[in-house]
C-alpha cells in the first residue's frame, strides 16, 4: 500500500516515521520545505496535494486547523485537482466537526472517501507510536485502514459517522484542558499553603485524582518545563471548535468558556508558543505566587 502524508510538523515527522517502521511506502510534503528534510532517502517528496493524490492509494492529512485542510484538498493544486476516484483521505488533524462534514459532502461528489481521525496524545506519544486515534467515518473504511492507523497508534476507535472523530476529538480537549486548570489550581493551593506541591503530586497521583494529565503535566509545571509538546495556540483552535460547536447544538460550556478566556489572557502575554501546562502561569499572576519557589 502507498500512502500519502501531507503535514511533518511536530505530529506528522514522528507519525511518518512510525509508518515508515511498519514498512509503508510513503509520499511525503509539506507547505514548508524545509520540514521534509530528513525523508530524502526513506520516501517521495512531492512538490503539492495534487502529486501526492496521484501517486498514492490513501492520503493521510496532519494539519493545524480547517482552512489548511480545506486548501491542501479544494485549493489550487489541490488533491481534488487530481481528479483522482477511489481515493481515500483520512484526515487526523484536529479541525471542526461542522467543517468536517461539509468536505465529506464534496469529496463523495469527486468519489473520495473520507475518514476523520483526529488524535490525542501529543508529541511524545508520537514518536513512540502510542497515540489513541478518534475515528468518524463508514465501518467498511475505517476496518480498510485500521491497520495503517494503528500503526501510529496504541489505540484507534471508530466512534460514528463523518465528524463523530472530530466530536470525540473536542471532548478530549475539554477533558485535558479542564484538567490541566485543576491541577494548576491545587498545585497552587499546596503551594500557598507551605506544603510541598512534589509531594502532594506524589500524595494523590495514586487516588481518584490520578489521570494521564496529572502525570504529564505536573512535573513539567513543578519543573518548569514549558517546550511545547502541544501548545497553547493549538488548545486555542481546538476550544474555539469546541465553543463554536456548542453554540451550534444550542447548549452551554461554561467551564470551557472560562478555560478558554484563561488561555486567551496567556496568549496576549506573549506564552501561545508554549506548552499548555503553561496554564500555571496563569494562575501564578493571579495570587502572585510562582510555583517552586
Amino acid at each position: 500500500m502507498k500512502v500519502g502524508f501531507i503535514g511533518l510538523g511536530i505530529m506528522g515527522k514522528p507519525m511518518c516515521r512510525n509508518l515508515l517502521k511498519a514498512g509503508y511506502d510513503l509520499v511525503v510534503m509539506d507547505v514548508n520545505t524545509e520540514s521534509a528534510q530528513g525523508f530524502e532517502t526513506v520516501a517521495m517528496i512531492a512538490k503539492t496535494p495534487a502529486e501526492v493524490a496521484s501517486l498514492v492509494d490513501v492520503m493521510i492529512t496532519m494539519l493545524p486547523d480547517s482552512p489548511q485542510v480545506k486548501d491542501v484538498i479544494f485549493g489550487n493544486g489541490g488533491i481534488l485537482t487530481c481528479g483522482r476516484k477511489g481515493l481515500t483521505i483520512i484526515d487526523m488533524s484536529s479541525i471542526s466537526p461542522i467543517v468536517t462534514r461539509e468536505i465529506y459532502a464534496e469529496l463523495e461528489k469527486a468519489g473520495i472517501d473520507l475518514l476523520d481521525a483526529p488524535v490525542s496524545g501529543g508529541e511524545a506519544k508520537a514518536i513512540d507510536g502510542t497515540l489513541s486515534v478518534m475515528v468518524g467515518g463508514k465501518t467498511e473504511v475505517f476496518e480498510k485502514y485500521y491497520d495503517l492507523m494503528k500503526a501510529m497508534a496504541a489505540s484507534v476507535v471508530r466512534v460514528g459517522e463523518t465528524g463523530a472523530g472530530n466530536i470525540a476529538k473536542l471532548c478530549n480537549q475539554i477533558v485535558v484542558a479542564l484538567n490541566i486548570s485543576a491541577v494548576s489550581e491545587a498545585l497552587i493551593l499546596a503551594q500557598k499553603a507551605s506544603v510541598s506541591p512534589e509531594l502532594v503530586y506524589k500524595a494523590i497521583r495514586g487516588g481518584l485524582a490520578g489521570s494521564t494529565v496529572l502525570d504529564a503535566k505536573a512535573p513539567l509545571m513543578m519543573d518548569r518545563k514549558f517546550a511545547p509538546g502541544f501548545r497553547i495556540d493549538l488548545h486555542i483552535k481546538d476550544m474555539n471548535n469546541v465553543l463554536d460547536t456548542s453554540h451550534n447544538l444550542g447548549i452551554p460550556l461554561p467551564l470551557s468558556a472560562v478555560v478558554m478566556e484563561m488561555m486567551l489572557a496567556l496568549k496576549a502575554e506573549g506564552f501561545g508558543h508554549e506548552d499548555h501546562c503553561s496554564l500555571i502561569k496563569y494562575y501564578e499572576k493571579i495570587t502572585n505566587l510562582t510555583l517552586g519557589h
